[in-house]
């Protein structure tokens, strides 16, 4: 039995690397298409708003349920039916304005955020190095909060206030996922020798 849980938790570790280097690489292609591509075309920065939080609810989803199904990671189901959610506000917030979707952005990262934190948490004793990923929660709901505070200024917003939070959060998945795998690499060299 104890030799099946081990397996079972070396299994859902591994995955959690794959998981934070994917969520990690999306970001920065997500970034880079934004910089590179969206500014000079509407429709394509609109459909990279629509695709980040669409991503985010899939990803969510697929670590959920690989990581013991939606009932044991509660937080992440939630925060499946948030992204859900906000991809739909986010498609009808562009026919309006992008101050609105800001603000929408605004709400999803302080529900987002604080949802990872709370998925954080609970994976930091089996798993350790989930600092990034509770700073990164933090950090997400603050910058929701300055959304929000932006989106209700007259200023027009564009797709880099939100590519900026995007390039964070990158930098926060690859720092847990490296730091996964150098405390699983020293793990196997201590068993060696």
């Amino acid at each position: 039995m104890a030799l099946a849980n081990q397996l079972a938790r070396d299994d859902r570790a591994q995955w959690l690397k794959r998981y934070y280097f994917l969520r990690a690489a999306f970001s920065v292609a997500w970034v880079v298409a934004a910089f590179a591509v969206a500014s000079s075309s509407p429709v394509i920065a609109g459909v990279l708003l629509v695709l980040y939080p669409a991503w985010d609810a899939a990803a969510n989803l697929v670590d959920a349920l690989r990581s013991g199904g939606l009932s044991q990671n509660r937080t992440q189901a939630l925060n499946v039916l948030v992204s859900l959610a906000t991809t739909v506000a986010v498609t009808v917030a562009l026919q309006m304005s992008m101050n609105g979707v800001l603000g929408v952005f605004g709400v999803w990262a302080i529900f987002a955020g604080l949802l990872q934190l709370g998925t954080a948490i609970r994976r930091w004793t089996s798993f350790g190095a989930q600092w990034a990923m509770v700073l990164s929660g933090g950090q997400s709901a603050l910058a929701g909060g300055f959304f929000i505070f932006q989106a209700a200024t007259p200023a027009v917003p564009s797709i880099a206030d939100v590519a900026g939070y995007a390039a964070v959060g990158a930098l926060y998945f690859l720092v847990s996922a490296v730091w996964l795998t150098v405390s699983d690499w020293r793990a196997r060299r201590m068993q060696q020798g």
